[in-house]
C-alpha cells in the first residue's frame, strides 16, 4: 500500500472510481495520522477489529498489519476493486459490502477467536453517532472505540460539564465509556478535502459502570433536561416532580435555576436515582 495522492488518484483512474457525496466518502492519505492512529489503539495479535467504511482502504492495510483480524463494513460496493487492490497480500482482513447499520455485528464476529474487540475507523461524517449507538444498544462487546470523526461532533463526544459542547449525548456517551482526545487531523490529509477539520477520540469501556436504578428514567430526564439547552431545570422538567429534584440539587449547593450544561453525569444519576 502506497500512501501518496498520485498513486490513489492512478488507481482511481484505472479502476474508474468516483467519490461519492452521498457516502461521506473522504480518502485519507497520510501515513503519519495512520501510524498514530494504530499505535495509539494498541492493537496486537489478540485483536479482532472492526472497521466501517474501509474506502480506499489505507488505514485496513496497516490494521491488518497489526490485528490479528480486521472485519471491515463498506456500503460502496464501487470501491471494491480498489480496495481488494491496497489490500493484497493479508488474509486476515474480511470485507462484508453491506451497509453496517443494517448489518448484524453480533453474528457476524462469532466465527472470529480474539481476546479484545476493538473498533477503529475513519468514520462518514454523516452517520458518526448513530453507528455509535448502534454499538451501545445491540450490547456489542466493544473494549475499546478509536474513531476519527468531525472535529465539532469529536468535541462533543468528550466535552465536559459547563462547556459550550456539553449535552444530552455527551452524558449518554459518558455512561458507557471513558472518552479523551488522540489527535487533531488537519481536512488537508484527505482526498476530497472535506469543509471542516477532524478529530481522532478514544472510547474505552467502563470497567465499573454506575449504578442506575431506572435506566429509561434516568436517559429520558437526560434528554429532558437539555431539551431547550438555554432554559434551566425548572422550565425544562416541568412534568417531574421538582420539589424532589430542588432537594437533591441542595446536596450541591445548587437548586432549580441551573442550566443541565452545568451538572455531571452523578448529579442526573442521583437526581434520577431519587425519583
Amino acid at each position: 500500500m502506497e500512501y501518496s495522492p498520485s498513486k490513489l488518484k492512478e488507481k482511481m483512474d484505472k479502476y474508474n472510481f468516483n467519490f461519492k457525496k452521498n457516502y461521506g466518502q473522504n480518502f485519507i492519505i497520510d501515513e503519519n495520522i495512520i501510524n498514530n492512529i494504530i499505535t495509539n489503539s494498541n492493537i496486537d495479535k489478540d485483536t479482532l477489529v472492526i472497521e466501517i467504511g474501509p474506502g480506499a482502504g489505507a488505514l485496513t492495510y496497516k490494521l491488518g498489519m497489526f490485528a490479528k483480524n480486521v472485519l471491515c463494513y463498506e456500503i460502496d460496493t464501487k470501491v471494491k476493486e480498489l480496495l481488494l487492490e491496497n489490500i493484497k497480500g493479508l488474509d486476515n482482513i474480511d470485507i462484508i459490502f453491506e451497509d453496517f447499520l443494517k448489518c448484524d455485528v453480533l453474528k457476524d464476529i462469532k466465527k472470529y477467536n480474539y481476546k479484545k474487540l476493538y473498533v477503529v475507523a475513519n468514520l462518514p461524517y454523516y452517520i458518526t453517532t448513530p453507528i455509535i449507538i448502534k454499538f451501545i444498544e445491540e450490547e456489542i462487546p466493544v473494549d475499546k472505540i478509536v474513531v476519527m470523526v468531525q472535529k465539532e461532533v469529536g468535541d462533543r463526544f468528550k466535552a465536559e460539564p459547563g462547556g459550550k459542547n456539553y449535552n444530552s449525548l455527551s452524558v449518554y456517551l459518558n455512561y458507557y465509556f471513558d472518552i479523551k482526545k488522540i489527535l487533531d487531523v488537519s481536512k488537508n490529509v484527505f482526498i476530497p478535502k472535506p469543509n471542516v477539520d477532524s478529530i481522532v477520540v478514544e472510547f474505552t469501556k467502563k470497567e465499573k459502570k454506575y449504578i442506575l436504578k431506572d435506566k429509561d428514567l434516568f436517559f429520558r430526564l437526560v434528554r429532558d433536561s437539555f431539551k431547550q439547552k438555554r432554559k434551566t431545570l425548572k422550565n425544562n422538567l416541568k412534568d417531574y416532580d421538582l420539589i424532589k429534584i430542588e432537594e437533591i440539587l441542595k446536596k450541591y449547593n445548587l437548586d432549580l435555576s441551573v442550566r443541565a450544561e452545568s451538572l455531571p453525569i452523578e448529579i442526573f444519576i442521583d437526581i434520577s436515582n431519587n425519583m
